[in-house]
């Protein structure tokens, strides 16, 4: 198989680098790739999506898969398919289960699915109304539209959470995507990462991950992209993934078949469980990142035929190993509040069962730099989440570039 892979980030490593270990893939291109990629494929400087379904019909690309957000946004899929080339992602009016928070908090209303009550609205009067119903000081305001995963607040008192909602209609927070604001009572309890393969009707689940969003050990200082994931989580039991593919997953592919938008691609379920009983605080219609590169590792099939076969809406089961991952994001100096300066990083080991994943990098020659905020993802699988843990810990002492950070208590929910 020729494959492509549309992204640049650590997620997309992983996809490329599992791929790379499949004796079914033979060429392997990213769109744009970063400066890693490069040892694992061929990277391509096309920004234009009809030009790239263009290139991936010469060169007889059997299979495209879509990494992040934006381009599922942009309807880079359906181009694609007009294209008659298969493409693994959801069509933009799928997508928007992630690119529209207030379509999304619709759509779980309509289909009886659970989740935080709310209001979606650009009126500040009505928006500081409910926020006033709201019977906790504590209240969660999102941006409608993508913001890279940092356009929500966590406000602790009324007056903060209009003030955040102020901000966002003003555009002064996020710009166009804050022109829809999403207000939400505040949820209490913990967070899941759920992921599902699917093909438009059916769904195959994968192990259920925890990220780590906050920059600091004990879950401290600002939210960021991920610092950091585990797989599986024993958080997650029988019964509690049960109720989440019975009373989450399989109602929403049938509401968005029920739409005429069937969801074909990652559906990506943020969980809150609350006593038990799961909620939804978001979709995603990709895989997560960093979630992807601790799940990645656990795949013990084909992921090219795997996902060939979703795109063609024939999903079969999937085997998974039965070890575990730990995945910790070293993050360049300034992350995540402004950029750093491009330094060059340096691997000393890299010790038995553990791996790279690598994000924001360049390259110059075969030296690579840092040059991103989440910079690399050390992964470590094992066992045991401890060893796992350890593994992925023992390659973060071998990794060396100014000003890195990252933090020392990933998967501390599943040891403590």
């Amino acid at each position: 198989m020729n494959i492509l892979i549309i992204g640049n980030g650590g997620r997309e490593y992983a996809i490329g680098r599992k791929l790379r270990s499949e004796n079914s893939v033979n060429k392997l291109y990213f769109a744009p790739g970063n400066g890693a990629t490069l040892n694992l494929g061929e990277n391509l400087d096309i920004k234009d999506y009809n030009k790239l379904a263009y290139f991936a019909k010469q060169n007889m690309v059997d299979l495209t898969i879509v990494g992040p957000e934006a381009p599922l946004t942009d309807g880079v899929v359906d181009i694609f398919k007009a294209n008659g080339l298969v493409v693994f992602g959801p069509t933009k009016q799928a997508a928007k289960l992630e690119s529209s928070k207030a379509f999304m908090k619709d759509f779980l209303a309509k289909n009886s699915i659970k989740t935080a009550s709310y209001l979606s609205s650009s009126n500040i009067e009505e928006i500081s109304n409910f926020i006033d119903k709201i019977s906790s000081d504590k209240i969660v305001v999102k941006a409608d539209g993508l913001c890279g995963g940092k356009g929500v607040i966590i406000a602790t008192s009324k007056d903060e959470a209009k003030k955040a909602a102020k901000d966002m209609l003003s555009g002064a927070s996020f710009g166009e995507a804050g022109s829809t604001v999403v207000v939400e009572e505040f949820l209490d309890g913990f967070e899941l990462s759920f992921f599902a393969i699917c093909d438009g009707k059916n769904f195959v689940s994968l192990p259920v991950a925890q990220d780590h969003k906050k920059l600091l050990d004990k879950d401290e200082g600002p939210n960021t992209g991920g610092m950091g994931a585990y797989a599986p989580t024993p958080l997650a039991s029988k019964e509690l993934i049960e109720k989440i593919e019975n009373d989450i997953v399989k109602p929403t592919l049938k509401g968005m078949q029920d739409e005429n938008t069937p969801f074909c691609g990652v559906l990506f379920v943020g969980v809150m469980v609350v006593d038990n009983e799961p909620y939804v605080l978001e979709f995603n219609t990709r895989f997560g990142d960093p979630e992807c590169e601790v799940i990645m590792p656990l795949i013990d099939d084909n992921l090219g035929e795997i996902l060939f076969d979703a795109a063609n809406g024939r999903l079969k089961n999937i085997q998974i190993k039965n070890k575990f991952a730990v995945g910790v994001v070293i993050a360049s100096k300034n992350y995540p509040y402004k950029s750093s300066l491009k330094v060059p990083i340096k691997v000393r080991e890299i010790p038995v069962k553990s791996h790279i994943c690598y994000a924001g990098v360049s390259h110059s020659g075969v030296e690579i730099f840092a040059d991103g905020g989440r910079v690399l993802v050390c992964v470590g699988v094992g066992k045991d989440v401890k060893e796992a843990r350890d593994n992925a810990y023992k390659l973060c002492e071998n990794v060396e570039f100014e000003g890195m950070q990252y933090r020392k208590d990933i998967a501390y929910q599943a040891l403590r």
